[in-house]
């Protein structure tokens, strides 16, 4: 005799008890992403530098919350696959999505601009997937992650901290650093280039950082 299937409601109140300490932490990084997504849409709107800075400032936020969840998750030794994969959702927005909603707001909008851009938040979401894959193949076998294969996601906060010295100068916009070239049919800021840069540290199989 097959046993009932379980219900919708208890399958909800399931998720809610996989849920722990360190999850609330890993989502509060996610929640300091997406609001400062919405400042910097703010800022495009209202030009008020307030929004612009508000929208910087959530990045080292969300990079301590990204900090203290692991902690929290090592201490209370409460470490699980929806936890990691939860992590990396949350890291997609604050250091993938987040750095880049902010370039834009900051004036790289030309065409090539939105292409790198691209380019980069397609880095971050292979970094975080490969490294996902790599600490479940070595979990399996009983070891830990030793190294991190390209630079961690989170070190995209160094963009955000760039875009916001250069807005405290008034080098965002038509002003940003560098100037816009035309290139072809689309504009290009070389300023951009950093995120070029960043992506491509990110999914470097070369570079090896210990993990400690």
């Amino acid at each position: 005799m097959t046993s009932p299937s379980p219900t919708p409601a208890r399958k909800h109140f399931s998720m809610i008890r996989g849920f722990h300490l360190a999850d609330v932490f890993t989502l509060g990084n996610a929640a300091c992403g997406v609001g400062a997504v919405f400042f910097a849409m703010a800022f495009m709107k209202s030009q008020s530098l307030a929004h612009f800075y508000w929208a910087a400032a959530l990045a080292p936020a969300a990079f301590i919350f990204d900090v203290l969840d692991g902690r929290i998750a090592r201490w209370r030794q409460t470490q699980s696959a929806l936890g990691r994969e939860l992590d990396s959702l949350a890291d997609v927005i604050s250091f993938g999505v987040l750095p880049a909603a902010l370039g834009f707001a900051a004036g790289l909008d030309g065409g090539w601009d939105c292409a790198v851009l691209i380019y980069f938040v397609g880095c971050g979401v292979s970094r975080l997937a490969r490294f996902n894959v790599t600490a479940e193949a070595l979990s399996a076998g009983g070891d830990k992650v030793k190294y991190f294969e390209g630079t961690p996601i989170p070190t995209s906060v160094v963009l955000v901290g760039v875009l916001a010295y250069a807005a405290s100068k008034g080098a965002i916009g038509a002003n940003v650093w560098g100037g816009a070239w035309m290139l072809g049919p689309w504009q290009l800021h070389p300023l951009v280039l950093l995120f070029a840069l960043s992506g491509t540290l990110m999914i470097s199989k070369t570079l090896r950082i210990p993990k400690f």
